[in-house]
């Protein structure tokens, strides 16, 4: 029999027969195992890690975004060699050595002692999806240095101190703190110490350090007169460094909320206080520099919305609502009168990352206890926390320093500084269109 296309009811058949044994009975047999609801969780939680770690990772652009909008034209292709660089050997260190030290088993609750090139631990998915979501906190506490050593470093001085942020200054810490949500065990975690995302053990970590550099390197040439007073180097774009902090914005919905490292609603809350922290640290930075300096100021406000964010990363899962406010409202102060201390102490900054990142970094530290809705958070062992991150960070991170001074030297010539980096360390040039300021 034919059918009315020409086909026959036979061939049809066996057509519908290859059909439902294509497609229809694999989906029949996938159907007899149906997963549990363990299952879907635990996919879940694999999904929301990784994406919250991608989230991190597109930080890195937003932080040399700000680093490029603050600094000179003439330096803006050194800025993006660092944050690539830190980034790309910071992962690498911390594969070979950095995961082991914060997370292997812990020698009395100081370091880790195993996981070294990933030895025993790469045959766990869950295991390479926590790696991926602690290395961009590691590489974010790394790219904070180079903010404040911008404009006179020697590229080569900075690639070894990134490799020594992330194999050593940033993982010992980390294991004080967060060791146990691995394999290890920390003496600050022992005590109760509470930092949820990292205010103090990733920024503090990363501020004191840019402020041992700062130091060591000395103030750009022209920073400060013989009187001693400021004399402002503006940054050459503006809208860059916004965009940089839109974007810092954006991956801290992944930093804080992806910290739970689980897809639960906890996330929820905690997106909702990451974000009332930096719109209050914004509007509060605005308002202190329009006071102080007579016009609402762009840098500072810019910075106040990253004050906010600093501040409520330690105590975004233990506040209220209100209490976020608070403490990003108290940071978007704080950060305006930091700038204007170092700035006193001659200590030269480019883009505010000590103030941004050590000093608010400390301050939402505090603030875990000083808000605190849960009752598990005390006052004195956060206040030991921030001490013993300041007393690591900055000791460790000035030897580094001094050591690579002496080895292969850390600052660019004054013939160099004054060229500009992207000509001296790169042969390069970001605006070739362009004529470039030589001051």
């Amino acid at each position: 029999m034919i059918s009315r296309n020409g086909i026959t009811l036979k061939k049809r058949g066996i057509l519908i027969a290859v059909l439902l044994l294509i497609f229809v009975l694999p989906l029949a047999a996938y159907a007899g195992e149906d997963p549990t609801a363990a299952d879907v969780q635990t996919n879940l939680d694999f999904v929301w890690t990784l994406v919250a770690a991608f989230l991190v990772f597109f930080m890195q652009a937003g932080f040399a975004m700000v680093e490029a909008g603050f600094t000179r034209a003439k330096n803006a292709a050194n800025i993006i060699m660092k944050n690539l660089m830190d980034f790309a050997m910071g992962s690498l260190a911390y594969w070979a050595v950095g995961f082991a030290i914060m997370f292997g088993v812990a020698y009395k609750g100081l370091f880790g002692t195993s996981g070294f090139f990933f030895s025993g631990i790469a045959d766990d998915p869950w295991t390479l999806a926590f790696w991926m979501f602690q290395v961009v906190f590691a590489a974010t506490a790394a790219t904070i240095v180079s903010g404040a050593m911008a404009e006179r470093t020697k590229f080569v001085g900075y690639l070894l101190y990134t490799v020594g942020i992330s194999a050593i200054v940033y993982p010992v810490f980390g294991s004080w703190a967060w060791g146990s949500l691995f394999k290890g065990s920390g003496w600050l975690e022992g005590m109760g110490f509470i930092d949820f995302a990292g205010s103090t053990v990733v920024h503090s970590i990363g501020g004191w350090a840019a402020l041992a550099g700062a130091i060591v390197l000395g103030p750009r040439l022209g920073r400060y007169t013989a009187e001693g007073k400021v004399n402002p180097i503006p940054g050459h774009n503006l809208p860059l460094a916004a965009l940089g902090v839109f974007i810092l914005w954006f991956g801290w919905f992944g930093f804080n909320p992806g910290s739970t490292t689980a897809g639960i609603t906890d996330i929820a809350g905690i997106a909702v206080n990451t974000n009332l922290a930096a719109a209050a640290g914004a509007v509060f930075a605005m308002i202190t520099s329009w006071l102080w300096f007579k016009k609402p100021d762009v840098g500072i406000s810019l910075n106040g919305a990253l004050a906010g964010l600093v501040g409520i990363t330690a105590p975004c899962a233990n506040v209220s609502p209100a209490g976020s406010v608070a403490i990003g409202a108290i940071a978007g102060i704080i950060v305006v009168f930091s700038v204007l201390l170092f700035d006193r102490l001659k200590i030269d900054d480019p883009v505010g990352a000590v103030s941004v990142h050590g000093v608010c970094g400390a301050w939402g530290t505090i603030a875990a206890a000083l808000f605190d809705v849960t009752g598990s958070a005390h006052l004195g062992v956060q206040l030991i926390g921030v001490a013993a991150a300041f007393a690591w960070s900055f000791s460790v991170s000035f030897i580094i320093f001094k050591l690579i001074d002496l080895a292969v030297g850390l600052r660019v010539s004054p013939e160099d500084e004054k060229e500009g980096l992207d000509a001296s360390e790169h042969s390069a040039t970001s605006y070739p269109d362009f004529s470039i300021s030589r001051i």
